[in-house]
């Protein structure tokens, strides 16, 4: 039975080699400890086949615990029990300490197991080996005690059984004189050089190693003839008699004779070569993207800072290209990650092919890459390389048996002009790919001062937004929504304005998009929820006809919130009548994780609430979802009806929403209506509803309860009447995301 010891001071560690070491054979017995001492104190009475320890531990490290092992004495038998040192240090000390301080071998944490099995087994076969000697030796000594006239017949039997011994070690082993001449040679070592012990012994160590190996191996052996003392183990690659390269760890030691003088040195090498693969393996893994094969951020870090310490050295100029995916995320929601995943492989193949042999190209994570373009000397090289892979990004993917199109937003910054490290460069490549997307997406910009003061604006404003909320500082306006038959007020839409201290109201087009950015937009947007449903319940209360209250939603909520327990909550808290509130969300929410929305709406329908489309046909050109959800209302977005007096192709657009509607029985209201002749049209096609600047902008509650007392005259004139003069731009819709818009 074979007894492995395992020294780890972390619990989970020692169970896994336990586990490990016991299924090695089914005689092993596993002794397991935290603490070195006390495993110490069991080797001063019991003996082991190998040691597994672990390098770093609080109290005493590896190389001390082998260290102090080693010293325990001959009659504990631990001077020859094989030591394996577990260390998750990289670096060369560490494991020539474990060496030096007599380890057998070592391994570099995470283990691979396989590779941990591979080495205790190989080392156990050692250790039995050794035993088997050591046998044989005890044996050896007592027939000479018994008869001393056999002395010399046992000695020469017992170097034979030790040579046969050693032939058996998997370890390459040979000695070689003070003249470089080999005096012996272990099979293994004679087979890897294509040869046999017979035909070696006697030759230069040149006829064993090669002509370069073996002067190295005459230049240690000096050394330790000088020294008298063993050499720390080296790596070393070396060419077996088939041409293949392997790696060894070589140790060198001196052999004395009889007087005590260094008659040979020994030389033993152990092959690591399966080890040293698995750690490029892992180093590969470590800096490289499982699922593209491309370098990954860490890689990109690194090359960076050689590049910019090329540039610091001499004139060196460089360009960073960090380029985003436009409309991956449908790809993912829609068809699924192994779809999407497929996508990415795709686009990689393709930024391969735009590039040159010497770029580097990254994948930093989802859909985000980079590209470090070397050996340039103006930025029109880096524009001319942004406008080849936006072009090749813009072609259709074929994946899956589907036809995808996405393309890409990328921002560039240049060495030295925009950042002196790899982290300014990263951050303002990045401002720069935002405001490509902000700018109509799929394009380029290079980076420019302005976009980091912009950057900096934002964070203030982040952080006003935190103490207006704090604070109290928001508050609502509402826009009248008026029924074309009857002229009366039947809804409002809920519009946020921001009251900062000492400044004018502010509209949201100047903060939601931080605001969702920073991800205040949760908060800010329930608060929204809540006001806008305590504000109905007090117009009721104050005898006010009902009416509907709209309000918008963020895609965001969808992905971060439960909306449904959110719009109950308020719903409750507030007491207002679920049939009044009136969600207005955009058809990308819809489209976004198109089943589970689904299901949220159905809740809320449920009980009561009504669902509207905002800005509807700007969107997806697929109407299937209409009649998936379920939906009372639809929205023509202002940007059609702004233009349906004057272009044809709007008008129609108009009439057909309308049409339409009608035909899934849903209510069609039109929004942003700022002209007679625009009401006039829109009646005329048999819109239901409308609001505007026609009628009124959105005001505070005071004032919108004072509107709700004064019907609405409805204009009878024909389409060709004067029409009233259109407001500024200024009056119109609100700017900003697809949520809590106002004037």
């Amino acid at each position: 039975m074979a007894t492995i010891l395992i020294l780890d001071d972390r619990t989970t560690n020692r169970d896994i080699f336990a586990r490990l070491a016991v299924s090695l054979d089914k005689d092993v017995r596993v002794e397991a400890f935290g603490d070195p001492r006390r495993a110490l104190d069991w080797l001063r009475d019991n003996s082991a086949d190998l040691v597994v320890t672990d390098f770093r531990m609080p109290e005493m490290d590896g190389a001390e615990f082998t260290r102090q092992l080693r010293s325990l004495g001959p009659g504990s038998g631990a001077a020859d029990v094989p030591v394996i040192v577990i260390t998750a240090y990289n670096d060369r000390a560490y494991r020539l300490r474990a060496l030096e301080a007599g380890a057998t071998d070592f391994l570099l944490s995470p283990v691979d197991h396989y590779e941990f099995m591979t080495r205790a087994r190989n080392l156990l076969r050692m250790r039995w080996q050794q035993q088997i000697i050591q046998r044989r030796a005890a044996s050896l000594e007592q027939e000479l005690e018994d008869s001393a006239r056999s002395q010399e017949e046992l000695l020469r039997h017992s170097r034979r059984a030790l040579a046969q011994v050693i032939d058996t070690v998997p370890a390459m082993i040979s000695a070689a004189d003070r003249q470089g001449r080999c005096v012996f040679v272990n099979a293994w070592q004679a087979r890897f050089s294509g040869s046999t012990p017979d035909a070696l012994v006697g030759n230069p160590v040149e006829a064993l190693f090669g002509p370069e190996r073996g002067r190295r191996s005459r230049a240690l052996d000096l050394l330790v003839f000088e020294s008298g003392e063993a050499l720390p183990g080296r790596e070393e690659e070396a060419v077996d008699a088939d041409g293949q390269a392997r790696i060894f760890i070589t140790t060198k030691a001196p052999l004395r004779g009889a007087r005590g003088e260094i008659e040979s040195v020994l030389t033993t090498s152990l092959e690591i070569t399966d080890r040293k693969h698995a750690e490029q393996r892992l180093g590969h893994l470590a800096h490289h993207d499982p699922l593209t094969g491309l370098p990954n951020r860490a890689f990109l870090r690194n090359r960076l800072r050689r590049e910019l310490a090329r540039g610091r050295r001499g004139d060196h100029i460089f360009a960073l290209l960090f380029l985003d995916l436009d409309r991956f995320k449908p790809v993912n929601d829609v068809f699924g990650h192994h779809l999407g995943d497929e996508l990415l492989r795709a686009v990689a193949e393709r930024l391969r092919h735009v590039t040159q042999e010497n770029d580097i190209i990254a994948r930093l994570g989802g859909d985000e890459f980079a590209i470090v373009q070397t050996g340039i000397s103006q930025a029109e090289e880096a524009a001319t390389l942004a406008e080849k892979v936006v072009a090749s990004l813009s072609e259709p993917f074929h994946c899956g048996g589907q036809t995808l199109t996405v393309g890409a937003s990328i921002g560039i910054t240049l060495y030295p002009r925009d950042g002196t490290d790899a982290a300014e460069l990263l951050r303002n490549a990045d401002l720069a790919m935002y405001r490509a997307k902000a700018e109509g997406r799929n394009g380029w910009r290079f980076f420019a001062a302005a976009m980091d003061a912009r950057a900096r604006e934002a964070m203030q404003i982040e952080a006003a937004l935190r103490e207006g909320l704090a604070r109290g500082e928001f508050l609502l306006h509402y826009q009248p929504q008026v029924d074309l038959r009857t002229g009366r007020i039947t809804g409002a839409e809920a519009l946020l304005r921001w009251q900062r201290s000492g400044q004018t109201l502010m509209g949201p087009g100047r903060f939601l998009p931080v605001a969702e950015e920073s991800g205040l937009i949760g908060p800010i947007n329930e608060w929204v929820l809540g006001e806008a449903c305590r504000q109905a319940v007090r117009w009721r209360e104050a005898g006010l006809p009902p009416i509907r209250m709209g309000v918008n939603l963020s895609p965001i909520q969808f992905r971060r919130q439960d909306v449904a327990a959110m719009v109950l909550r308020a719903l409750a808290e507030s007491g207002m009548n679920p049939a009044q509130l009136d969600l207005e969300l955009t058809e990308g929410i819809l489209m976004e994780q198109a089943p589970e929305t689904a299901a949220v709406l159905q809740t809320l329908r449920t009980r009561g609430v009504r669902i509207s489309v905002d800005d509807f046909g700007t969107g997806y050109s697929s109407l299937n979802y209409v009649k998936n959800f379920p939906i009372d209302r639809l929205k023509i977005d202002q940007s059609f009806v702004r233009g349906m007096t004057t272009e044809p192709n709007d008008a129609a657009i108009v009439r057909t929403i309308v049409e339409l509607g009608h035909m899934l029985r849903l209510q069609v209201i039109a929004e942003g209506v700022e002209t007679e002749a625009q009401l006039l049209q829109l009646k005329a096609e048999g819109c239901d509803e409308v609001q505007g600047f026609y009628y009124s902008e959105a005001v505070p509650p005071a004032d919108f309860a004072e509107l709700m007392g004064h019907p609405v005259a409805i204009p009878r004139a024909s389409l060709a009447a004067a029409a009233r003069p259109e407001l500024p731009e200024s009056k119109g819709q609100d700017a900003g995301p697809q949520l809590l818009r106002g004037p």
